[in-house]
């Protein structure tokens, strides 16, 4: 990373996440090839390896950790399915069978559908991943019920991984203290939403409900509440996420999108 960041120095500007509000509202342009460095999910290894490194070098990176897994000591869903497949990557048909043996149980009581159906659906090769893998994620990130999602992550959780999952948390995550360090050193600390929700997938109430979370949160670690930054989980948004984060004094938020990054106003 320290060989990266010099090397790119040669080539990049470093800024703050301030110049990207500040020309955003202000019309005013940034430094030939600007580069912003970004950290999503709050991962412990930013704050022991990434953010030393930052530090000594006077650079900002702006980190999204989401709430709840500093707050609540939980793992994240879609982490919960990342180590779950860690695990059994030599094995994916056994679990691809847990998977469909704990759908037969719950099939009456959430009115699911035939397990073919879902695979057929779902097992779509994608950029990275196999079509096994695929069904996996979608499977249990958006296509059943979010009770029964949580119910099977957990469970094959357990099996899996560890039933243990606070400790897990707490190895895996920054914690509070940790990201109030950063903040007041220079780093800047972003809304990731409470519960890494596909946002586009809630209604505008609870998309409210997650927003407003995420804001109380970042008052915790004391980030300023006036153009608040916030980096969408999954990439995803719609137009009701917009007009409620625009009324909440957003200031800017990032997408996935691969493309040359626009600051123009639309």
């Amino acid at each position: 990373l320290v060989w990266s960041i010099k090397n790119h120095a040669k080539y990049y500007t470093f800024i703050k996440i301030e110049d990207c509000i500040h020309s955003l509202h202000n019309e005013v342009c940034l430094p030939s090839n600007a580069c912003l460095l970004t950290f999503d999910d709050g991962y412990i290894d930013h704050f022991e390896t990434v953010f030393p490194i930052l530090f000594e070098n006077d650079i900002q990176g702006c980190f999204f950790p989401p709430a709840k897994a500093i707050i609540e000591h939980s793992v994240l869903d879609v982490n919960k399915i990342h180590f779950i497949l860690a695990s059994t990557n030599n094995c994916l048909d056994q679990l691809i069978n847990d998977i469909y043996f704990m759908l037969d149980e719950y099939r009456v009581e959430y009115k699911l559908k035939l397990n073919d159906y879902y695979y057929k659906t779902l097992a779509k090769e994608g950029r990275f991943d196999s079509k096994k893998v695929i069904f996996i994620k979608k499977l249990l990130q958006l296509e059943l019920d979010e009770e029964l999602r949580n119910i099977i992550t957990d469970r094959l959780f357990k099996k899996y991984v560890t039933e243990d999952v606070q400790s897990f948390s707490d190895e895996l995550y920054m914690n509070l203290d940790q990201l109030k360090i950063m903040s007041q050193s220079g780093m800047y600390i972003g809304s990731h939403g409470y519960d890494h929700y596909f946002l586009d997938k809630l209604s505008p109430e609870k998309q409210e409900y997650e927003i407003n979370q995420s804001i109380d949160f970042l008052s915790l670690v004391g980030t300023p509440l006036k153009n608040w930054v916030m980096c969408y989980p999954y990439g995803v948004y719609n137009r009701s996420l917009l007009k409620i984060i625009k009324e909440k004094n957003c200031g800017l938020a990032f997408t996935t999108k691969l493309d040359i990054a626009s600051l123009s106003k639309k």
